[in-house]
């Protein structure tokens, strides 16, 4: 890991085709990680790992529980990362076979204390709770620190103004990324603002019911 001003950021990218909105999300994810650490004066570096292209290697690490060079480098680059950011189709109301796969040759507590931001994609809206119900329980289960904001992309969230993002995407994407950023910069997330802690009618007035309305 890094220290200093300076954090190295993974992410996985799950997509199946060449190019596939899985990575179109990943990448927006990052950038707009990069641009929140580089806010709070942390200078980001940033190594992508393309689950597609260790797919063979994964396969045959199941079978004979050796990864392969590549694969070995690809486990290390996310072990070794101050944050992660997870992003995978949806198929079946679930996380892809090569996203499972992968997570399944890392070790039980390879991610353990880890910031993770997770996204996912699919064709439709119907999907967005497999964040939830599917992959939040798994990097639970990993011990990883998952950000209370995931992100999901349906078809209809890149129909936006230039063929670019939707309004509601990419606000999704700035609040994950700033939740991910105040995690890998060493900040506690700010406290929400107690709306009693100050307030203008005391208690002994709201008691006997002469306070402003």
């Amino acid at each position: 890991m890094s220290t200093g001003t300076t954090r190295t950021l993974a992410v996985v990218s799950a997509g199946l085709s060449n190019p596939s909105s899985t990575r179109l999300l990943a990448d927006r994810m990052t950038a707009a990680a990069v641009d929140a650490l580089r806010e709070r004066g942390i200078t980001a570096t940033v190594e992508v790992v393309e689950l597609r292209e260790h797919a063979r290697d994964l396969a045959d690490n199941l079978l004979t529980g050796f990864p392969t060079t590549s694969l070995r480098a690809a486990v290390d680059t996310v072990v070794g990362a101050d944050g992660l950011i997870a992003v995978t189709p949806i198929f079946s109301a679930s996380y892809s076979g090569l996203f499972k796969t992968f997570v399944d040759v890392l070790d039980k507590d390879a991610l353990a204390g880890k910031p993770v931001l997770l996204g996912a994609t699919a064709g439709t809206a119907r999907h967005s709770l497999a964040l939830e119900h599917a992959l939040r329980p798994l990097f639970a289960y990993l011990r990883s620190v998952v950000l209370p904001t995931a992100v999901f992309a349906a078809s209809e969230d890149w129909a936006g103004p230039g063929g670019g993002t939707s309004s509601a995407l990419a606000g999704r994407i700035d609040r994950a990324a700033g939740e991910l950023a105040d995690l890998m910069a060493g900040r506690a997330p700010a406290a929400p603002v107690d709306p009693f802690a100050d307030p203008t009618t005391s208690f002994e007035e709201l008691l006997r019911g002469t306070g402003a309305s």
